[in-house]
């Protein structure tokens, strides 16, 4: 173990406090916390963990090292948060390929240097032959609230604009005709990035942002459905103005799937006041991550809770959060 550790995953993760090897990463904020009390009263740190199982581990896009740092930050960076520091847990099959764990770091790697935060502590155990998939990943992450936006379903009101910053359903297409049909060949990627840097710029703006999710698994439909239910208002989806790639339709269709619910995992929704939505359009297209971004919808007039979608043949459908299996495995 000593010896994976220091040829394979510290080299690749080096950092002075993952180097310290310590039970904990003891990050120090003390500088930082000084210049966030300054604009705000009350600074807050955010705390998320989760769990990674994707299969197979890579994909078109991306793989489960890079999923694992991407899903943490955006979590934190959704609820307007800044990611400070990232533990990292392996738990691997015995017999899983060294030059697999290796690949896998140089991603966690890369993905940890975009977002711009530091794993600084983990943790690495192996079970028998056969398990895990070969691989599971861990994540618990820190980050600290600089802003005193309250983002959250209660904020949003009537009038509000509901953006999304590019194309759906790309991830979970991608990882799902890997799994499903690894003889086709098709140019759908995984959209996976980490949003931290997209979400700062347009906090940054000025712009009056009611609620943030990043679209994950349930993806669009799932997290408008939530919206609907724990705002208590009529949220209206335009289906003509959510960007979808045609190869990405089509093979949504060919699998049987309908692209509202397909997972996403370099997807921000966010919702600004009504008056606030061309500058908030124009603040993510600026950005690399925001180019193909749009304004899909609104938060209606009616607290009725539920979730409209209006359909390009120009009828209404009910939208709903999907039940039953939600594409097994996808991150």
């Amino acid at each position: 173990m000593d010896q994976l550790l220091e040829e394979i995953v510290r080299p690749q993760l080096r950092n002075a406090i993952l180097d310290e090897g310590l039970d904990s990463g003891i990050v120090d904020l003390g500088s930082e916390i000084s210049d966030i009390r300054s604009q705000i009263s009350n600074p807050r740190l955010a705390l998320t963990l989760d769990g990674y199982v994707v299969t197979p581990w890579k994909f078109p896009g991306g793989d489960i090292g890079r999923i694992c740092i991407c899903g943490t930050v955006n979590d934190l960076a959704v609820c307007g948060a800044r990611p400070i520091g990232i533990a990292l847990g392996f738990i691997l099959a015995e017999g899983f390929e060294t030059a697999a764990l290796r690949a896998i770091t140089a991603s966690i790697a890369v993905a940890a240097k975009e977002a711009n935060v530091r794993v600084v502590t983990g943790d690495t155990k192996v079970v028998g032959r056969g398990q895990a998939d070969g691989i599971y990943i861990t994540t618990a992450g820190v980050g600290l609230v600089e802003s005193s936006f309250n983002l959250h379903p209660s904020s949003v009101i009537p009038g509000d604009a509901i953006l999304i910053n590019g194309f759906i359903a790309d991830h979970g297409l991608a990882v799902m005709l890997t799994r499903e049909m690894p003889q086709i060949q098709t140019p759908i990627r995984s959209d996976v990035a980490p949003l931290n840097g997209l979400i700062a710029h347009v906090l940054k703006s000025g712009i009056d942002v009611r609620f943030m999710r990043d679209p994950t698994r349930g993806g669009l439909a799932g997290l408008c459905a939530d919206l609907a239910k724990r705002s208590g208002r009529r949220v209206v989806l335009e289906e003509k103005a959510i960007p979808v790639r045609r190869e990405t339709r089509h093979a949504a269709e060919m699998l049987g799937l309908d692209v509202l619910e397909v997972a996403n995992e370099g997807k921000v929704v966010m919702v600004v006041k009504g008056e606030d939505a061309q500058r908030a359009l124009e603040a993510m297209r600026l950005h690399p991550l925001g180019h193909d971004a749009a304004i899909i919808g609104r938060i209606g007039e009616k607290a009725e809770a539920i979730c409209e979608l209006l359909t390009t043949a120009g009828g209404s459908r009910v939208v709903q959060k999907p039940y039953g299996e939600q594409l097994p495995r996808i991150c």
